[in-house]
């Protein structure tokens, strides 16, 4: 299988682990506006993900973080601002993207259809790389995806994208309804992408076990970026978390069970 190093899609150029792309800016937004039919939700957001890292996008139901991940995708239109994908100030449309690399992975993103091993060749990418990060679909090949569990949904989604080499990988919310030891693995799973060179930008409600994998982390908060800095300098202000949760919110007491997740 192609692990130590793989061909970066498009340039015909070997990229293997720490060479001069890692570090590299793979995916920025600046000022970014964008929304659904002509509904704004994003109102100027900056952030960006370098190759080699895992980032965390957190916030509350409504900020917009699944919006986030569909314009950068170039699945939304950007309506003021700008997107930099792979160093292009203009990049292409959302299929473009995907061809040079970009996976957006929502929930469940399989051809339910199809056998796991369909499933695993339309990833495009090397189907034993799958199948390294996720000995479980081994046996799991002839079944049709939509009979798996909501796990093996999930294995198999993120094992597909992974096994294309992507450059970057958008997940929303890898964790919804799973057991904690299957989330375990996907986020697991996350940080290895990392360690190949991809960006990994990752929503997910599970605070305390995303931080478990995400160096940097930007807090959304009603369409803007409320704050942005490492792991260490959110831990050093567990208050921020609790605002971006919980302000003006009913359920404010609550705030404290985020204090508590963090600790």
């Amino acid at each position: 299988g192609m692990t130590a190093a793989a061909s970066a899609p498009g340039t015909g150029r070997v990229v293997k682990e720490g060479d001069a792309m890692s570090g590299d800016v793979v995916l920025r937004a600046e000022g970014l506006h964008s929304g659904y039919r002509g509904v704004e939700v994003l109102r100027g957001v900056d952030l960006e993900v370098r190759a080699g890292e895992v980032v965390a996008l957190l916030g509350r139901n409504g900020a917009g973080k699944t919006t986030t991940l569909m314009a950068l995708a170039g699945m939304l239109p950007v309506t003021a601002g700008s997107i930099t994908w792979l160093g292009n100030p203009r990049p292409p449309a959302a299929h473009h993207r995907a061809r040079q690399g970009l996976r957006f992975l929502a929930e469940r993103s399989v051809f339910s259809q199809l056998s796991v091993a369909a499933n695993l060749r339309l990833g495009g990418g090397d189907v034993d790389v799958a199948l390294e990060l996720f000995p479980e679909l081994r046996k799991l090949l002839d079944r049709r995806a939509g009979l798996l569990s909501g796990g093996e949904q999930q294995m198999l989604a993120l094992g597909r994208a992974m096994s294309a080499q992507p450059r970057a990988l958008l997940i929303d919310e890898l964790s919804l309804g799973l057991a904690p030891v299957i989330v375990n693995r996907l986020i697991e799973a996350t940080k290895v992408a990392a360690e190949r060179g991809c960006a990994v930008l990752l929503v997910e409600q599970q605070i305390k076990r995303v931080l478990s994998v995400a160096e940097r982390v930007y807090l959304l908060n009603r369409g803007t970026i409320s704050f942005s800095g490492t792991r260490e300098d959110l831990l050093a202000k567990p208050d921020i978390v609790e605002e971006t949760y919980f302000a003006g919110a009913e359920e404010a007491p609550a705030g404290a069970a985020v204090r508590d997740d963090l600790a």
